[in-house]
């Protein structure tokens, strides 16, 4: 699956761990409801292309796996800052 990796030189392996880092970070740094959000880009820096589309949970068990995030990030994050900002399109 990776094998373009062994073809590459090193300015085009440190070139393509530059951009996915970036895309990490940028990931990483989402916040407020920036995290709730489908983030095709990242998987667009992949060599192989998927033509699957998510499956997506109809909206109660969407709903309930969204709270269960939510509540993740209360045990994980008990110090985090909190916000009352409205979402915005």
């Amino acid at each position: 699956m990776d094998e373009d990796l062994k073809g590459m030189t090193r300015e085009e392996l440190i070139s393509e761990v530059t951009a996915l880092r970036e895309a990490i970070r940028q990931h990483r740094d989402c916040s407020g409801h920036d995290l709730c959000w489908h983030h095709p880009q990242l998987w667009a820096l992949l060599p192989d292309t998927s033509d699957l589309a998510p499956v997506v949970p109809e909206w109660p068990e969407f709903m309930r796996g969204c709270i269960r995030y939510r509540q993740s990030l209360d045990e994980q994050l008990p110090n985090a800052p909190r916000t009352h900002a409205p979402y915005r399109e």
